[in-house]
């Protein structure tokens, strides 16, 4: 059976099972959910296509890559993911106060739809601007749609954490289903080649806004994620309305993008700074903000703004590092085929999709006996499943043949991290609508992101630690003097993961009293 026959099937599958839970889950949740579930599908199939090829296409030397060495790539890749999980601070800001979420998501897909296709070109000056415009357009895509979802809950509905469960798993089918078609047709070279794979992740992204448009179109979102202040919007400001100010300044931002991933070392006292005054805030915040149990919320986001930020950063290393170790040091051989190396950015989201419904379950049957973890500790066990899951490759090295680890523990180790994920992400996402003052949870969400932009800027020098003598002496590594390079570093990273997960476990008392009840 050939491999472009079993993606046929593996899509059926797919399709079949979401529209399984769909039907399961009709009754319960409103309509815009699921619609809104497809439109992030298709993005999130677009910025997963990114993810899977990207690093492989920039070190490749033989199939019209950029012949980067290993650090030059991870900068590249760590200041593209440190500035599309930034933007959505200012993109969050601009729907709340003036854009409004739907207007939000449609320029912010549109950008994206278009830096895809920009991949298809072979030139420093295009890749860069099409990284550029990826990065902006999720600024304007991400956080909105998440915060759009809320809209159509109140408050504390109970309903939310499986709303958001299963809005994940939407993003994870997405992300499942991209490695094994733009990753399969980008590591195609006899037929294809990186150009098709990264173009096919801009047909995704295209789908994805017809979707929300059709949606629209019908009244599927009523008034929800209009302009807040319509007079404000159109109200014209040096000559032209203001909303013509937010496409002006995306243009001028274009530049300045391009030079950052370039030289992506700024990034780091960039980024620093500002997560450094994002914590700043959200405690004075909570000191000023009246009342006072309102302002104590805030500073749980800030505190596990800390922590989510660690897992990040570990977890991100699926993109470069732990790719990288798939491609060098695992024996990719199943029954008989030598899989591609992007194929296994799958196994992740393969996990989510099965699990989410799970746990979205589990959530709320211990609920209903009163007996729920809180998000505290639910963050615990993340980071604590997180770091078992770096530290199986430690195990996986005393199975190794000439430098090659079987494969069942590269995805053992992934389905812990995926557990990890589950118990942190959707909870996290959940839990910031909940915590933030109403008038600003676009904001409060757009912080919550910024720990996924430190993530991958950090994650670059974690990731920097796997290079051994590589760019040092100009020399490759063969499987067998890779592998203790790449297994230390990882072992290293599930300790920390593990002291982390028992610090939170012994303050979760104490995080969870400032919540003041919410759950």
């Amino acid at each position: 059976m050939g491999k472009y026959t079993i993606m046929a099937i593996v899509w059926a599958v797919v399709i079949l099972w979401i529209g399984g839970v769909i039907f399961a889950n009709r009754k319960v949740h409103p309509k815009a959910l699921f619609l809104l579930f497809f439109a992030e599908f298709w993005e999130r199939f677009s910025y997963y296509g990114m993810r899977a090829l990207l690093v492989l296409y920039m070190v490749d030397t033989v199939h019209g890559g950029f012949h980067y060495e290993k650090k030059t790539a991870y900068g590249v890749y760590a200041a593209y993911g440190a500035m599309v999980y930034a933007t959505p601070i200012v993109g969050g800001y601009v729907a709340e106060k003036l854009f409004g979420y739907k207007k939000a998501i449609l320029w912010g897909g549109a950008l994206m739809a278009a830096g895809h296709f920009a991949m298809a070109f072979q030139q420093t000056l295009v890749f860069y601007l099409a990284l550029a415009l990826l990065i902006v357009g999720n600024g304007f895509f991400k956080p909105n749609i998440s915060s759009f979802i809320a809209t159509f809950y109140e408050k504390n509905d109970p309903r939310k954490d499986g709303a958001y469960t299963l809005f994940y798993m939407g993003i994870n089918a997405g992300a499942f289903l991209t490695p094994l078609t733009c990753g399969i047709i980008g590591e195609d070279h006899e037929r294809f080649g990186w150009h098709y794979g990264f173009g096919l992740a801009g047909v995704g992204m295209v789908l994805g806004l017809a979707v929300f448009l059709y949606a629209q179109s019908v009244g599927v979102f009523g008034d929800n994620g209009n302009p807040p202040n319509l007079e404000l919007y159109s109200k014209n400001s040096v000559v032209v309305p203001n909303n013509w100010w937010v496409y002006l300044g995306t243009l001028l931002a274009l530049p300045v993008l391009m030079t950052l991933i370039h030289y992506n070392g700024s990034l780091d006292i960039m980024l620093g700074a500002v997560g450094l005054a994002a914590i700043m805030y959200l405690v004075v915040f909570g000191f000023q903000h009246q009342p006072k149990e309102e302002g104590q919320r805030v500073w749980v986001i800030a505190i596990l703004l800390l922590f989510t930020t660690m897992f990040w950063t570990f977890f991100e290393l699926a993109g470069s590092a732990i790719s990288l170790y798939t491609k060098e040091n695992v024996n990719r051989v199943v029954a008989g085929n030598e899989l591609s190396t992007s194929v296994f950015q799958s196994i992740n989201p393969a996990f989510i999709i099965f699990l989410a419904p799970v746990f979205s379950w589990l959530w709320g049957f211990l609920a209903d006996k009163d007996a729920e973890p809180s998000a505290p500790i639910k963050f615990s066990l993340g980071l604590a499943l997180l770091g078992a899951g770096f530290l199986l490759f430690g195990v996986a090295e005393g199975s190794a043949v000439n430098g090659l680890v079987p494969v069942s523990f590269l995805i053992l180790a992934y389905l812990l991290h995926t557990l990890g994920e589950l118990c942190l992400s959707p909870v996290g996402l959940s839990l910031v609508t909940k915590l933030a003052p109403v008038e600003l949870v676009g904001l409060m969400m757009g912080i919550w992101f910024l720990s996924s932009s430190i993530a991958h800027q950090a994650g670059k020098f974690i990731a920097n630690l796997t290079t051994g003598p590589e760019d040092a002496g100009n020399k490759v590594m063969t499987a067998v003097e890779s592998l203790p390079v790449y297994t230390g570093v990882f072992m290293n990273v599930g300790y920390i993961a593990c002291g982390a997960a028992a610090i939170l476990l012994v303050l979760s008392p104490v995080i969870k009293k400032l919540m003041h009840g919410v759950k």
